[in-house]
C-alpha cells in the first residue's frame, strides 16, 4: 500500500471506531437498523463538502440519496464523534516536528457565521449589528511546526471561553511528548499560568498586556528591552500581612451560596492561597519601535532571540483557520443548526489533518530560480478530496499530481491585513462550481 493509501485506511478505521463506540454509548441519537448509507458514509461525506449546493455535494460524495434523506441521517450522528475523531487522528500523528524537543502548539479562536437559528445560544447583538447575527466560536490547539490540528473546541459566540475552553482540551486529550503553548494576550491569567506550571512535559509562552491594563507582576517594569525572573504571590484574602508583604490580590467568589453582584469581579482560580509563583519575563522592541511584553516558563537555554521567533510561529494559526473557511469550505455549511455547524467544522480539520499528512511526503524541488518552494496547499486539498472520493485512487499519483503544484515562500513579507466582517452565505449564493 502506499502512503495515501495507508492515512486513508487509518482515518477509515478510526472513523469505524469512533461510531461503533459511541452507537454502544448512545451518543447516536437513534436506534440502528441495516441501511444502504451506513452512518459512516455520512461522516466521510461530510469531509468531501465543498462549496456547492447539498444536492451537488451528494453528487460528488457518491451517494444516491435526497438532501433530506442526508439531513435524517446526520440528526444520527453527534458532533462529538468528529471532535474525538480529530483529536484520535492527531494524536496517531508521530513524525511531527519538534523545537529543542518541544512541539509547538499555538492556542487561540475564530468566529464562524452560522444561519439563523432561533433556538441556538449563538445569537449575538451589539450597537453596530442590531439586527444581529449567529455565530460560533471554534478553539483549537495547533501544532504549527507539524501543520496539524491536535484537538479543538466549538462554544456559542455569547459562552466563549478562551482559556476554560483550553483547560478543558488540556484535561480531556491527551498530547504526546513536551509541548510549549503559544497564546495571544486573550490567555494571559495567573489561573492559566498556575494551571500550567502544575502541569508535566508543559511549557508556555503567552503575550501580556502592557502598560494600563497590565498584571500587577508587570505594571512597574521599565519600559525597555529586558529578560529577566520576576516572583509574586496570589492571594485570594486581603488581611493586613497580605498587604504588608506586597502580595497580589485576586478577587474571587468564594461562597458559592451568595449571591454576588453583577459589578463583583471575580476572577477564576482554583489553588492555595498564598500562591508563590515565578515567571520569566521578556519584553522586546519591534522594527515599529514598539515594545511586546511575553511570559512564559522556558528555561534560559532558549535566548531571547528563539522567543521572539517562537512567537512569531503563532501566526501559523491564523494562517491555517483562513485556509479553513476558504479553502476547505467551512464559510459555506451544509445546514441551519449548531450542531450542523459543528459536524462541518470538526470535519474541515480532520480533513486539513489528512491534506498535512500527505503533504510531508511530496518531494519537491525547493529552490528553483534563486527562490524557495511549497506545495500549494489549497491545490492540495482539491486533489486529496478527489483521491478520497475514489478508494481505488493510486497514492503514488495523487503524491506527484500534488508536486506539480508550488507556491513561492516569501519570507519577511508583510502585508496590512484588510480586516472585513463576513457574514454567512446563504443556500441561495452558493458557487456553481
Amino acid at each position: 500500500m502506499t502512503y495515501p493509501e495507508i492515512v486513508y485506511q487509518q482515518l477509515q478505521n478510526i472513523i469505524q471506531r469512533e461510531i461503533d463506540y459511541t452507537t454502544r454509548d448512545k451518543m447516536v441519537k437513534s436506534p440502528q437498523r441495516k441501511r444502504v448509507v451506513t452512518l459512516q458514509d455520512v461522516a466521510n461525506a461530510l469531509l468531501y463538502f465543498e462549496g456547492g449546493n447539498l444536492a451537488k455535494e451528494l453528487k460528488r460524495a457518491g451517494l444516491d440519496m435526497t438532501p433530506s434523506a442526508f439531513i435524517q441521517r446526520r440528526h444520527q450522528l453527534h458532533s462529538g464523534i468528529f471532535q474525538d475523531i480529530l483529536a484520535t487522528f492527531g494524536a496517531q500523528d508521530t513524525e511531527y516536528e519538534t523545537f529543542q524537543g518541544y512541539r509547538v502548539c499555538a492556542v487561540d479562536g475564530s468566529s464562524v457565521n452560522i444561519a439563523r437559528d432561533p433556538n441556538a445560544k449563538t445569537f449575538v447583538q451589539h450597537s453596530g449589528a442590531p439586527k444581529g447575527y449567529h455565530q460560533v466560536k471554534v478553539h483549537a490547539i495547533y501544532d504549527v511546526l507539524s501543520k496539524m490540528y491536535l484537538s479543538a473546541e466549538i462554544h456559542p459566540q455569547p459562552e466563549q471561553d478562551e482559556i476554560g475552553a483550553l483547560e478543558f482540551l488540556l484535561s480531556w486529550y491527551d498530547i504526546a511528548g513536551k509541548i510549549l503553548l503559544v497564546g495571544d494576550r486573550g490567555y494571559s491569567s495567573y489561573a492559566l499560568f498556575a494551571s500550567l506550571l502544575e502541569r508535566e512535559n508543559t511549557d508556555f509562552l503567552i503575550r501580556v498586556k502592557q502598560g494600563r491594563g497590565a498584571m500587577k507582576c508587570i505594571a512597574d517594569l521599565p519600559m525597555q528591552e529586558f529578560d529577566r525572573q520576576v516572583k509574586f504571590t496570589i492571594t485570594t484574602t486581603q488581611t493586613k500581612e497580605d498587604k504588608a508583604r506586597g502580595y497580589i490580590f485576586l478577587q474571587t467568589q468564594k461562597n458559592p451560596n451568595r449571591t454576588y453582584s453583577a459589578n463583583t469581579r471575580a476572577g477564576r482560580w482554583s489553588f492555595p492561597s498564598p500562591y508563590p509563583m515565578e515567571l520569566r519575563i521578556i519584553r522586546l522592541k519591534l522594527s515599529t519601535g514598539e515594545y511586546e511584553t511575553l511570559a512564559t516558563s522556558l528555561p534560559a537555554s532558549v535566548t531571547a532571540s528563539q522567543i521572539k521567533e517562537l512567537y512569531h510561529a503563532r501566526w501559523g494559526i491564523e494562517t491555517v483557520f483562513r485556509e479553513l473557511k476558504y479553502n476547505h469550505c467551512v464559510t459555506h455549511i451544509h445546514g441551519k443548526s449548531e450542531e450542523f455547524a459543528r459536524q462541518e467544522i470538526y470535519s474541515a480539520m480532520i480533513f486539513s489533518n489528512f491534506c498535512s499528512k500527505i503533504i510531508r511526503q511530496v518531494v519537491i524541488q525547493p529552490w528553483k530560480h534563486g527562490k524557495l518552494y511549497e506545495v500549494n496547499r489549497k491545490m492540495a486539498g482539491y486533489l486529496c478530496k478527489n483521491f478520497l472520493r475514489n478508494p481505488g485512487a493510486d497514492g503514488e499519483q495523487l503524491l506527484r499530481d500534488i508536486a506539480k503544484y508550488v507556491v513561492p515562500v516569501k519570507p519577511g513579507q508583510r502585508n496590512p491585513r484588510n480586516l472585513r466582517a463576513q457574514s454567512w452565505r446563504g443556500f441561495g449564493y452558493r458557487v456553481s462550481a
